[in-house]
Parts: structure tokens; C-alpha cells; sequence
């Protein structure tokens, strides 16, 4: 395996637009200095301006076991983000999502025909107008952060999708911060972390 703290401003593969300033091209670049041959194998995706933590299996074997563990609900993703307003100390949000009408990319919440999604919330620090908060996912729905949070009328700083006064945040304020699952091959418990960007921890100053 390879856990890679990724960037903002990074898609984690190409994409039209998007041909050359990706993360699966930086790790082709990286094995290649080494001189070992490497096929992308991406378990966990997070958006292009999410930062934190995205695990690579080297192998078939290994992806094969953590892709079901990912399917299987065992590999446990805990995010911090910066939300409008004053959230709850703590709370569930049920909802199911699916892809709005008309749009390739924009989810929203459909209790008609989305898909299950559970995200779990607690609140580190009020700040000003908006809100510190790790998250933990139940489901791995795409954008499901996002849509969560602007579900609930708090939606992320910078998130122009989601957000209708996204403020002067470059970004969403989202951040990848641990991984916590079994090491494919030998069965050991691996947990890994990555500190707030300096974008965000700016936030708290």
C-alpha cells in the first residue's frame, strides 16, 4: 500500500481539462524514478480541492482485499471541515443522494431514489460565523459531505457547488484527516493521519 497526503487543487485522475495535474500522474512520475512498475490502483477518492489522506494499493491482492473492505464499511475515514454557522454539538444526518436532475457533477439529497447515506458529525469549536467539525462517514456517496452539511443549513466555507455565499475561502474546507483499517497482507491494524493544510489552520488563528 502507499497513503499519500494529497493537496488541494489536485484530481486524483485525469479528467478532460485535466490531463497532466493529477495525483495518479504524480504517482506514475514517482515510481518511475524509482524504477518499479506501478499501476494506479485508488481506493478511497476524495475531490479535487479535498486535501488529507488517500490510500493506493501496489497490487492486485491488496486492492482486491481493501476494495471490499471499503465495500464492507472497514476502513474508518474521519474528516475535519469548516462549516456556516453554528452547528449542534454533535449529530447523525440520514439522508439518501442522488446526481440532480440536468447535472454531471451537483448531488443532492432524494428520499425518492438516492442512495443511502450516513454521515455523523460532532463539533470541535465554534469560530466566528462558522463552525470546526469532524465527520464520520457510513457511506462513501459522492460529494457526501458536502451535501450533508448544506442539507442541514450549514453548508462548507468555500464550496461553491453547495454553498450560495461560499465567502473568501479558495476551497471547500475539507480535509482528509485519518484512515484507520487492516493492513491487506499481514492483518495489522494501520492507522494514519494528516494535521489541517495551512489553509485551513488558519482558520483557527
Amino acid at each position: 500500500i502507499l497513503v499519500v497526503d494529497k493537496p488541494a487543487d489536485t484530481p486524483i485522475h485525469p479528467s478532460i481539462g485535466n490531463y497532466e495535474n493529477t495525483l495518479a500522474n504524480g504517482i506514475a512520475w514517482y515510481f518511475e524514478q524509482k524504477g518499479e512498475p506501478f499501476v494506479y490502483r485508488c481506493i478511497n477518492r476524495l475531490d479535487r480541492d479535498t486535501t488529507g489522506l488517500i490510500v493506493l494499493a501496489k497490487h492486485a491482492l491488496s486492492a482486491a482485499v481493501l476494495s471490499q473492505a471499503m465495500r464492507s464499511r472497514e476502513i474508518h475515514r474521519t474528516y475535519q471541515a469548516f462549516a456556516l454557522g453554528e452547528t449542534a454539538a454533535s449529530g447523525t444526518i440520514d439522508a439518501p443522494i442522488a446526481r440532480l436532475n440536468g447535472s454531471l457533477i451537483q448531488r443532492t439529497v432524494d428520499f425518492a431514489s438516492g442512495e443511502p447515506s450516513v454521515t455523523h458529525y460532532r463539533t470541535l469549536a465554534h469560530c466566528s460565523v462558522f463552525s470546526h467539525l469532524e465527520l464520520n462517514l457510513e457511506t462513501g456517496r459522492t460529494h457526501q459531505i458536502r451535501v450533508h452539511m448544506a442539507y442541514i443549513g450549514h453548508p462548507l466555507l468555500g464550496d461553491t457547488l453547495y454553498n450560495k455565499t461560499p465567502g473568501t475561502f479558495p476551497r471547500q474546507a475539507l480535509h482528509s484527516a485519518s484512515l484507520s483499517f487492516v493492513h491487506p497482507i499481514t492483518g495489522e491494524p494501520l492507522n494514519f493521519h494528516a494535521p489541517l493544510p495551512e489553509d485551513m489552520q488558519n482558520l483557527l488563528t
